[in-house]
């Protein structure tokens, strides 16, 4: 709506001071006021019409909520998606874009790795690592972020207006006290209270849009970062990270770094922008007071001050770092026996987990407490200088415009040159510049210190950038796996592929070197990278060369640890083939399932265990129903739970909720609900019993799924048609077999030859037995 300016009357006019100071302040609060009249008329209005809004929202029903948290999205036509969110009986909703590729491309640019060895400072490297982030997080100039920027400058060049006026105003009120002008003084306090009220308007604005700014950022930053992390095939960097990437405690950068990052960098926003200003514009004003000399004894306080705080600041930076990387790992730690609390508890590993937790979390306030102590001789310099030094320095700075000019008055002038001036008081005027100078050299303190204060925080800024480019570095040059051989759309196949554990990546390599040749210990100050040396590099499998065809079932066998789960990653594209050699297979969850022996119970319903990965909205255009959802429950022996658990849109803990062997039959039902030309099981019916097991796997053959199947159990051998043994001696040999052909029937021949001739030598191991009994009697008599 267009805003209408007041008429000011000729009385109105006529009663404006003259005094170009006191009309400057007048005209600062009139302005301000015009510019919130319109608000603050309209305030009432727009209250009470949201307050209708909501009052006459409609109250969705509780079967509306419980679908609204069953389909949890709705697709929309541009590929992005609106979140369905249930807040006190409505529904609201939140559109949601996905990050599209050629941005995360242009991103990875600017986000090359830096050696392990770099330590938090604040040099150009820091201000590099510091823009790619911000050209996240403020992804162009009409964004909802920089939009949140420019109020919030705006707001601080407006407190630092104001504060001008106020000082301005304060000296007036007590040149009219002094000088007994009961008018003036009046109209001062009137001012004063005109001033105050955009003046904690602005002061609230400031602090709103600080939390608004960093709250705004944390979104976008999140946002990005979850994009690139939970990335799908063939990327999967959620997966390869800790290994390829050797970054850990992901979930530390994410869920508390990047927090910690966009407050501090809200934060130093408004601490640098404001005391600047102030600075800037404190300076100018109080020139005109102190003249050439007074000025330049200013900007020499403003050097040694520099200089002192500087010498005496430790490096905050490397101390962030560590200490946000000592918090990751007691997180870890506490997060470890929240997952793995049932076998703690059977094992009685209570003390044993408590006093590992208590190691880490001394660590940390060890830590902690060393900072205190740094801090401690810093904060004295500090205070000293800032609040005592300059104090000092600012009574000297008044003092020279009184004890340096060459004409001193005293007393009070009868009549001034000016008649229309009225008594010239000189002390009151004295009295009004000191005061008007001692505010605006006790604010222009204030904006030192916390320029001051700045610099420290800007070196634990430094460290918390480190932390976060850390991470979105690693994420970038994360190099993509291999695509498997799509020309063979029907086949699973491998072709003298070396099966090995994953090495590191080599650019993350190159960066690991550098910090083992780093002798200054500055490994534990990053905690990002590490070399991945150990396991890495070691071949499982050498020359590994089979084929399947649909109907082909293959049963994989061999001890533990000789790489047979390994074989199934590199079958379902977790880890890249080695040795050169060329992976086929179906592209997706239809072309290759698989089901891991440690079943994962998604958050959610009963019926997102069946359907998991895919989402409600997913189950629901595909067209199947409850029923044919209860028919697989049926095959797999739990058609009991929705009745036991109270229904499909039930939502509890599933992992503590189903038993072992409960979760392990979900997860083949999840085979039968997605039908997948082939399925990859991994020891995943190791609790369920023979019986079950075998009419899964009969169900599994009628459906038309050919299956990979990594088990010890010999009884499984009946549901396979060719036999993988992988020996185990370390060499990398292997050998495959057809089952039912006559080599196997002639292994199996000279195997119950072996046993038949065990079974002879029975009578002559009783007979000893006896013997040894008879002589174990006579010895005891």
């Amino acid at each position: 709506m267009p805003i209408q300016l007041p008429k000011l009357s000729p009385a109105l006019l006529a009663s404006l001071p003259v005094d170009p100071k006191a009309r400057r302040s007048l005209l600062v609060a009139l302005f301000t006021l015009v510019l919130l009249r319109g608000r603050i008329a309209d305030l009432p209005r727009s209250v009470l019409a949201r307050l209708k809004n909501v009052t006459a929202r409609h109250e969705v029903s509780q079967e509306e909520l419980a679908q609204a948290l069953q389909q949890v999205y709705v697709d929309e036509p541009d590929g992005s998606k609106t979140l369905l969110v249930p807040h006190k009986g409505h529904i609201s909703k939140v559109n949601i874009k996905p990050t599209p590729a050629s941005t995360t491309a242009e991103n990875a640019k600017r986000f090359p790795l830096v050696p392990a060895s770099h330590k938090p400072s604040l040099d150009k490297t820091f201000l590099r690592q510091l823009l790619a982030i911000l050209r996240i997080a403020f992804p162009s100039w009409h964004s909802k972020e920089a939009l949140i920027l420019v109020s919030h400058s705006f707001f601080l060049v407006l407190r630092t207006v104001l504060s001008v006026a106020v000082a301005r105003l304060d000296g007036r009120i007590v040149r009219d006290l002094v000088s007994a002008d009961g008018w003036g003084f009046a109209k001062g306090i009137g001012l004063w209270f005109m001033l105050a009220i955009p003046s904690t308007y602005t002061n609230s604005m400031i602090r709103h849009m600080q939390a608004k700014l960093s709250l705004r950022m944390r979104t976008r930053l999140t946002r990005y970062t979850d994009d690139l992390y939970l990335s799908s095939a063939p990327n999967l960097r959620y997966y390869r990270v800790p290994l390829e990437g050797g970054l850990s405690d992901v979930d530390q950068y994410i869920t508390s770094d990047i927090g910690a990052f966009c407050d501090a960098l809200s934060g130093i926003y408004g601490n640098v922008l404001k005391p600047s200003l102030d600075l800037v514009l404190f300076t100018s004003q109080l020139s005109r007071s102190l003249g050439v000399r007074g000025t330049a004894m200013l900007f020499m306080n403003y050097y040694l001050t520099a200089r002192i705080l500087r010498a005496v600041t430790p490096a905050f930076g490397r101390l962030a770092a560590v200490e946000a990387r000592l918090e990751g790992e007691y997180r870890a730690g506490m997060g470890r026996v929240g997952r793995e609390s049932e076998e703690v508890a059977f094992y009685g590993g209570g003390l044993r987990e408590r006093s590992i937790l208590w190691r880490a979390y001394l660590r940390l306030i060890k830590h902690v407490n060393s900072i205190y102590k740094i801090r401690i001789a810093y904060e004295w310099t500090e205070d000293f200088v800032i609040k005592y030094l300059w104090s000092a320095a600012g009574y000297c700075l008044i003092s020279i415009p009184v004890f340096f000019t060459r004409r001193r008055h005293v007393g009070v002038q009868a009549q001034g040159p000016k008649p229309h001036r009225g008594v010239d008081n000189e002390v009151a005027n004295r009295t009004e510049t000191y005061i008007s100078s001692r505010r605006l050299l006790l604010s222009l303190a204030d904006a030192g210190g916390r320029l001051m204060y700045a610099y420290k925080d800007l070196l634990e800024l430094a460290g918390l950038t480190t932390r976060l480019y850390t991470l979105l570095s690693t994420l970038h040059n994360l190099p993509a796996l291999p695509l498997p051989d799509s020309s063979l759309a029907d086949v699973v196949a491998l072709r003298n592929v070396d099966v090995g554990v994953p090495t590191t990546a080599p650019a993350f390599a190159v960066a690991a070197a550098d910090h083992h040749g780093d002798d200054d210990g500055t490994a534990s100050e990053t905690g990002s990278q590490s070399s991945g040396k150990g396991a890495a590099g070691t071949v499982l499998v050498r020359g590994l060369s089979f084929e399947l065809a649909p109907g082909e079932h293959l049963m994989i066998t061999g001890s533990n640890g000789v790489g047979k789960t390994a074989v199934a990653r590199v079958l379902a594209g977790l880890w890249a083939a080695q040795g050169g050699g060329q992976v086929s297979r179906p592209w997706g969850k239809a072309g290759v399932f698989v089901v891991p022996q440690r079943a994962y119970m998604v958050t959610g319903t009963l019926l997102d265990q069946i359907i998991y990965p895919d989402t409600y909205p997913q189950f629901v255009a595909s067209g199947k129903t409850h029923k044919e959802l209860m028919e697989i429950l049926t095959a797999v022996n739990l058609a009991y739970l929705p009745a036991r658990e109270g229904g499909w849109t039930t939502r509890k803990e599933w992992r503590d909720v189903l038993s072992g062997g409960e979760k392990q039959r979900m997860g083949m039902a999840r085979v039968f609900y997605h039908r997948p030309k082939f399925a990859i099981m991994d020891e995943c019916t190791s609790a369920v019993s023979s019986d079950v097991e075998g009419r899964m796997y009969e169900h599994a053959k009628s459906l038309g799924i050919t299956l990979i199947t990594i088990s010890l159990r010999p009884a499984l051998m009946r549901y396979h048609t060719q036999l993988l043994t992988i020996a185990g001696d370390g060499t990398g040999r292997w050998s495959l077999k057809r089952i039912g052909t006559a080599e196997e029937r002639m292994d199996l021949d000279r195997e119950i030859v072996t046993l038949e001739n065990r079974l002879a030598e029975v009578d002559r191991w009783e007979a000893r037995l006896k013997e040894l009994e008879r002589l174990l009697s006579v010895q005891e008599a």
